[in-house]
């Protein structure tokens, strides 16, 4: 556990003695695209439905427009505050190579976020940059998220599948999806259709869709998850490990895109070649935590903008 207490004050909720945490290292990391920087050390971020403010205060972080009750049932489960980094960082440190890159984001924490906006965020992701993905992202909670007031601006909430289950392929293409719109629309069909069949006893299994099912698939173990997202139109390797990593507690998942290639690169002097080799070896080599390097390497290579000599 990497945090003390949590109780309320004024206006704010305080996790007090909260270690191995710094927000911008764990926002500039790849893994969300849901936040808003209004200072050094304070962000903004929606997730789960809610709009909430964090304030960095020595080793305390404080929390606005939300309660206690709501942080120990949410939030420290979303920023894995139960979970020791401690540890992981010793273990990993073992690897002389990867703990430069461990010091340099050493408040890097892995989110668990929420697997349908996962899901539909990384399929937007492929062959995309951070601020056309974000854009994206926000036009579709605009056009079918919720509205929240804070502090005098509107946030818009990630949609549900019941929220956006009926938006066509044009209303799609409008939010800037290009050529993935067409997946988006079949992820939507396909999980929507899982979620009505759940409980139902009397479903063809032979035509069933509730191998789309995103609670079933992240009860599965590491390989068979990563299997099972990739029925998803759109989804690859890489986008499979990001949903599996960030939502699912799959944390032998490694993603590999071309930061984390020259990271691998740069460090161990893997092959040059394809992205899954590059994935194979990482997990065998760090195993059960190979999703936590991942974004220790993620965020010093492209923080220190590491090229690969020609």
């Amino acid at each position: 556990m990497d945090y003390k207490t949590v109780k309320s004050c004024d206006d704010y909720v305080i996790i007090e003695e909260v270690k191995n945490f710094k927000l911008k290292h764990i926002f500039e990391c790849g893994q969300i695209f849901r936040f808003e920087e209004i200072a050094e050390s304070n962000y903004i971020i929606i997730a789960f439905g809610k709009v909430i403010e964090l304030k960095e205060q020595d080793n305390n972080i404080l929390i606005y427009n939300s309660t206690e009750e709501e942080v120990k049932k949410i939030w420290l489960k979303y920023f894995d505050l139960d979970r020791d980094y401690s540890k992981i960082k010793d273990e990993l440190s073992k690897d002389t190579l990867l703990r430069q890159s461990i010091e340099f984001g050493y408040g890097i924490r892995v989110l668990n976020q929420d697997s349908f906006e996962m899901l539909l965020s990384f399929i937007i992701s492929a062959r995309n940059n951070i601020p056309s993905i974000k854009k994206t992202v926000n036009k579709i909670s605009i056009k079918w998220g919720k509205k929240i007031e804070y502090k005098d601006k509107t946030y818009y909430t990630f949609p549900c599948i019941s929220d956006i289950k009926d938006a066509t392929l044009e209303e799609i293409q409008e939010t800037g999806a290009s050529f993935r719109s067409k997946y988006l629309i079949d992820t939507i069909k396909n999980a929507y259709s899982s979620k009505m069949e759940k409980g139902n006893s009397n479903i063809d299994e032979e035509n069933s869709s509730m191998k789309y099912d995103l609670d079933y698939i992240k009860s599965l173990n590491d390989d068979e998850c990563h299997n099972a997202l990739q029925e998803f139109k759109g989804v690859g390797a890489k986008v499979a490990d990001c949903i599996m990593l960030f939502s699912m507690e799959k944390t032998s998942a490694f993603p590999v895109d071309v930061w984390v290639k020259r990271a691998m690169i740069h460090f161990y002097g893997a092959e040059d070649s394809s992205l899954n080799k590059i994935r194979i070896f990482a997990r065998s080599k760090f195993g059960e935590v190979a999703g936590f390097a991942q974004q220790y390497l993620f965020y010093y290579a492209r923080e220190n903008k590491i090229k690969i000599e020609e």
